[in-house]
């Protein structure tokens, strides 16, 4: 496997409440969308790193982040209006080389290795995979009024979760075959419209999605629960030749 991994940080981190959006806020000392970039450039299969951005952004992130794009051999990708358009305009400049694709918010620092190590074995063998955790809570539908409308039954249900990985040729024909009126809220969906299947590797809450000011301070807790990680040596694809 030779994977491409993209980063959409396009968002407007509207539900954050903070002055700063969310992938770009501090966590533990380095900003969240560093933190996550971080997991995935030291891996023997990924051979490339895009991030998506807002195009209005741009400007301002080379100025405050353009050593660590260079240091970790980033790629800087402008994002759509919506995030599929993103994670399209990304697919658009991946490299000759890349056999899979992983799609990974870059607002979840926290996904452990193996967990990576995990979805990306089951994307190879299966050819679409992703993290996901069974729905463990009561679930309601609610109406309009604000009431319970319905209990909906939890068993088969799960919470997707990222990294999304897939067979870079499988995705590029779902996004190309994408129905019109399709706007996915994750990639599996643009897969399984497809009717290929996808497989689900199961993860804890652990790898948690930063939608709030107080998932930072969550997402704080779990790092710092786990063991101190070993001094991790960086190095830009594009410039290592022992790669």
């Amino acid at each position: 496997m030779k994977a491409c991994v993209i980063l959409p940080a396009a968002g407007s981190s509207s539900r954050f409440g903070a002055r700063e959006k969310k992938q770009f806020t501090e966590l533990e000392g380095r900003a969240v969308w560093l933190r996550t970039v971080e997991l995935f450039c030291n891996r023997d299969d990924v051979c490339q790193i895009m991030l998506v951005i807002h195009p209005d952004e741009r400007e301002l992130f080379l100025q405050r982040y353009s050593a660590n794009l260079s240091f970790l051999g980033v790629k800087v990708i402008d994002g759509g209006k919506e995030r599929c358009d993103s994670v399209q305009n990304a697919l658009d400049q991946t490299s000759p080389e890349v056999t899979h694709v992983a799609i990974h918010d870059a607002v979840r620092p926290c996904v452990e290795k193996k967990h990576i190590d995990a979805v990306f074995q089951a994307a190879a063998m299966n050819g679409a995979a992703i993290l996901a955790t069974p729905v463990v809570h009561t679930l309601k539908r609610a109406n309009g009024q604000g009431s319970i409308e319905t209990t909906l039954p939890r068993k088969g249900l799960w919470l997707a979760q990222t990294p999304q990985v897939f067979e870079k040729g499988l995705l590029l024909r779902a996004y190309r075959d994408r129905p019109k009126n399709l706007v996915p809220t994750d990639d599996s969906e643009v897969v399984e419209a497809t009717g290929h299947p996808v497989h689900l590797v199961e993860c804890d809450l652990g790898n948690l999605k930063i939608t709030t000011a107080s998932d930072l301070l969550l997402a704080t807790s779990i790092l710092q629960s786990r063991p101190k990680p070993a001094e991790r040596r960086f190095h830009p694809f594009y410039e290592d030749e022992n790669h």
